[in-house]
């Protein structure tokens, strides 16, 4: 009996969210910049007096805001493990006649390390 080798995944989805606090930092000025598939960057704010689970969102220098409170815990604990190059965080929605808080979806991947 033959058994097909399995081919390792390259990604798997873990969640998706729209950003907090984009009206609040950068993420007007950074938005004629950004577009859907925009690669972003994830800093762990350890000392967040608001949430002790902070985890900011970048595009370049630019602050865009925070994954919010309901899917931080878990990136923010592999975040302070240093495990910051398993995610891969890509804009896949942006709505410009949205509220703020509503303008930019973004989807995060954990990345296959093999």
């Amino acid at each position: 009996m033959k058994s097909k080798e399995n081919k390792p995944i390259k990604k798997v989805h873990l969640t998706n969210f729209h950003i907090a606090g984009f009206g609040y930092w950068q993420g007007c000025e950074a938005f004629e910049h950004l577009k859907i598939g925009t690669r972003l960057d994830l800093v762990r704010e350890e000392d967040n007096k608001f949430d002790a689970y902070a985890v900011a969102i970048y595009y370049s220098d630019y602050k865009l805001g925070f994954i919010p409170r309901s899917s931080n815990h878990d990136i923010s604990k592999y975040l302070d493990m240093g495990l910051c190059d398993i995610y891969d965080v890509r804009i896949t929605r942006l709505s410009p006649e949205a509220h703020p808080e509503q303008q930019v979806e973004v989807i995060v991947n954990i990345l296959n390390q093999k």
